[in-house]
């Protein structure tokens, strides 16, 4: 007799085969471990906290309090049609590969490298936050030189975690999902008890701003930042979907609910927060706003103890996003989408993982803010990193966005057409509501897309228009005509299945 478990594993290794593509990666994560991966990298206890000041001195209380259900609501739209597009094509390619097959390779191309660029972006923002948040808690004086230490650690344990073994990573995830529950859980519940707090509507009233030369209701938009990098990442449900058991169901719920979950619970936690604001001009005014409103609120020791718990959901939600990273580089360095493809493709024969990829993810993501540090150096007068720090999260958030958008306006394209008809969604589908929601999503990205290159913002627009450009013409250069897409690993199903029993020797 078959276990139900293994039926559904060959049926995903069957359906990986429908499209060209041997089971290399070790197929172990249940529904739980694809929506932890997601959850984590999003986590509300990482980019809420990292640009809590972000959104404060933008708009203030009520950046907290209606900017971000307003985000919420539109990210879904852009998850649920992620979700749909995830299910009818279940490779770890994802986001590129959705492309290609929907526009072809020049598409792919270019959704795969912004998809690319975001992802390392994230992990640089993710793990240099966490190393501002660990720096002083280690009683280390806070210089760049440190946090460049600490950071450099933190990403060093994540790229061992991710090369040692999917099973590992996965139970840390798993972990990951509950422990971020537990500490939002414990933030509101130590707040709402022992913190004095501001009357609940002044939440949803007060305004501010430290913004010079703009209308309040401008200021407020550019806050929305803080919502929107936080609902980043959630791809990841779908770059490990062939890591993945009941991948086409998993793996679509694992998007969609990530975002849900961490928007109830994101808001419950931001709610509070704010509330504990005694002084709002002081409290705007401190190096990093969230340890400020904790110091003031429940003191130095137990204070302490809270920013422990949120700079471990942090760490946790760095190794989510170079497990992500990771297989986006196989899965395009599979298809010789990358400089040294044969070498990304590579899977560790003994762990099953693709280690090269981890380590690529690593160093690249180190090397960001050595780069941006020397700019600072460079124009001292004109740089500064406080500064810099946004414009990196509003790259990443512009550059994922856009590699979201690409495969979903090829696919209203498809429709369109009528090429793409209901019996090409695989089995999660929103039916009629397709197009609607698509194009939701669509409007939402080209709106984002525009805001967070606006001033203040406009440093994030010279950067990413720069690597945007410096893509095209490498492009037109150097890859035209020589890509060709997603590759078909084999010619038939028995060289697949040698493929996979290589692995196995």
């Amino acid at each position: 007799m078959t276990h139900p478990a293994q039926d559904s594993t060959d049926r995903d290794k069957a359906v990986l085969h429908e499209f060209g593509y041997a089971q290399q990666l070790l197929r172990e994560m249940g529904g739980f471990s694809n929506f932890a991966i997601s959850f984590s990298i999003i986590s509300i206890l990482t980019g809420a906290v990292t640009l809590y000041g972000v959104g404060l001195n933008a708009g203030g209380p009520v950046v907290m309090s209606i900017g971000w259900p307003l985000v919420t609501l539109f990210v879904l739209f852009v998850a649920a049609a992620l979700a749909e597009l995830a299910s009818a094509i279940p490779t770890s390619g994802a986001l590129y590969h959705w492309a290609s097959l929907l526009g072809g390779p020049t598409w792919g191309w270019i959704a795969a490298w912004l998809n690319l660029v975001g992802l390392i972006a994230a992990i640089a923002g993710i793990d240099y936050g966490c190393a501002q948040f660990i720096t002083p808690l280690l009683g280390l004086e806070e210089t760049p030189r440190n946090f460049m230490l600490v950071f450099g650690a933190l990403l060093l344990s994540h790229a061992i975690l991710n090369h040692i073994g999917i099973r590992t990573v996965a139970r840390l995830n798993d972990f990951s999902a509950v422990y971020h529950i537990a500490g939002v859980a414990v933030v509101v519940l130590a707040l709402a008890f022992f913190a004095p707090k501001q009357p609940v509507s002044w939440v949803f009233t007060q305004t501010f701003t430290t913004i010079e030369n703009q209308p309040y209701w401008f200021a407020f938009l550019g806050g929305l930042l803080q919502a929107q990098w936080t609902y980043t990442g959630y791809d990841a449900s779908a770059h490990t979907i062939e890591e993945t058991k009941n991948a086409r169901v998993s793996a679509p719920w694992g998007i969609y609910l990530s975002v849900v979950i961490s928007g109830i619970f994101g808001y419950l936690m931001l709610i509070f927060v704010t509330l504990a604001i005694k002084d709002l001009g002081a409290t705007a005014a401190a190096t990093n706003p969230f340890i400020y409103i904790f110091e003031q609120a429940l003191g130095g020791t137990f204070g302490r103890a809270v920013l422990w718990i949120v700079t471990l959901a942090m760490w946790f939600c760095g190794l989510s996003c170079v497990t992500s990273t990771s297989r986006m580089i196989f899965a395009f360095a599979r298809d010789k989408g990358m400089p040294f493809s044969h070498l990304f493709a590579t899977v560790s024969r003994r762990y099953r993982t693709p280690a090269a990829g981890v380590w690529l993810a690593a160093i690249l993501s180190f090397l960001l803010p050595c780069l941006i540090l020397a700019l600072v150096a460079a124009f001292p007068t004109r740089l500064s990193f406080s500064k810099l720090y946004p414009a990196v999260t509003g790259i990443s958030t512009i550059g994922l966005y856009l590699s979201y958008g690409i495969p979903l306006l090829l696919k209203l394209r498809a429709v369109r057409k009528g090429v793409w008809t209901s019996r090409a969604n695989g089995p999660w589908s929103l039916g009629g509501w397709s197009v609607a929601v698509n194009t939701a999503a669509l409007i939402w990205i080209a709106f984002i897309t525009v805001l967070f290159v606006l001033p203040p913002n406009d440093l994030t627009g010279y950067i990413f228009g720069g690597t945007f450009a410096a893509l095209i013409i490498l492009y037109f250069v150097a890859v035209r005509g020589h890509f060709k897409g997603p590759l078909p690993q084999a010619k038939s199903q028995a060289e697949l299945l040698k493929i996979e029993a290589e692995l196995e020797e």
